[in-house]
């Protein structure tokens, strides 16, 4: 009588199904560090083909692996930025040690990927504007504000500029950028919360065009000013814009109120 062995059958690429090579489930993809391979996957000791352990659990292991690419992702994004380098899909995906379309397996458009990068990368505005917090002057807290902010831009301005680039012609897009400037504008003007309603809401939005990051490279890319003397430049304007505000504000109040027989 003949003795069955054991044996698996060959596989037709001769890999077989063994831990080193593939499981139906779990294909090494991506020169392997693709999903459910060797790489974001686990290593595949004890998987089986549905992709679970050998108890028939789902692996924790896999679920560890997506979370760390998911934040080394996350994680070269911010490091282009603070090293000023281009950020792009691809560069994002090199310094992050994974193929393009792992990226983009987890972040749909550079958007939401800068979107995250971005998330708690910015202090409170209360907590930025700490040093001018016992002044109740509007004028200076907005000058503060506006250094704080564009100081802030400079120091990421890789990735604010992969974010304009990025949404600037897709509306749906845009309106989801962050908007740090206008939480920054409310807490600056707090000290002027009792002012004419309409003209405040006139500052804020004159505001919002001062301190911005587009306004900032106007100054830098076609004025040719250098990134202190730019910030500078915004701190002035925002400072006379609020000024002037203000005082018209003043008169409008006093032509109001009843005049004293």
């Amino acid at each position: 009588m003949t003795t069955r062995t054991d044996t698996a059958p060959a596989h037709p690429d001769g890999a077989g199904r063994t831990g080193a090579g593939r499981t139906d489930a779990g294909r090494t993809g991506e020169g392997g560090t693709g999903e459910g391979g060797t790489g974001e996957g686990g290593t595949g000791e004890g998987r089986t083909d549905a992709g679970r352990t050998g108890t028939g659990r789902p692996g924790a292991g896999r679920v560890n692996q997506k979370a760390r690419t998911r934040a080394a992702i996350v994680r070269a994004v911010q490091d282009l930025a603070r090293a000023g380098e281009e950020i792009t899909m691809p560069s994002v995906a090199r310094a992050a040690l994974v193929s393009e379309a792992t990226a983009y397996r987890y972040f749909p458009d550079l958007v939401s990927l800068l979107l995250e990068a971005d998330a708690g990368g910015w202090p409170d505005p209360a907590e930025a504007l700490t040093p001018v917090a016992a002044s109740d002057d509007p004028v200076e807290r907005v000058g503060y504000a506006t250094e704080v902010l564009l100081t802030g831009v400079l120091s990421r301005q890789s990735a604010v500029r992969a974010m304009i680039a990025a949404s600037i012609n897709r509306p749906d897009l845009a309106a989801t950028r962050p908007g740090h400037r206008f939480a920054l504008i409310d807490q600056a003007l707090a000290p002027a919360a009792g002012a004419d309603p309409q003209l405040l809401a006139q500052l804020k939005q004159g505001l919002a065009v001062v301190m911005s990051a587009e306004a900032l490279f106007v100054l830098t890319d076609l004025c040719g000013l250098p990134p202190r003397d730019a910030v500078a430049s915004a701190v002035r304007t925002a400072r006379s814009l609020t000024a002037a505000a203000l005082t018209a504000a003043a008169l409008t109040a006093t032509a109001l109120r009843p005049h004293q027989p």
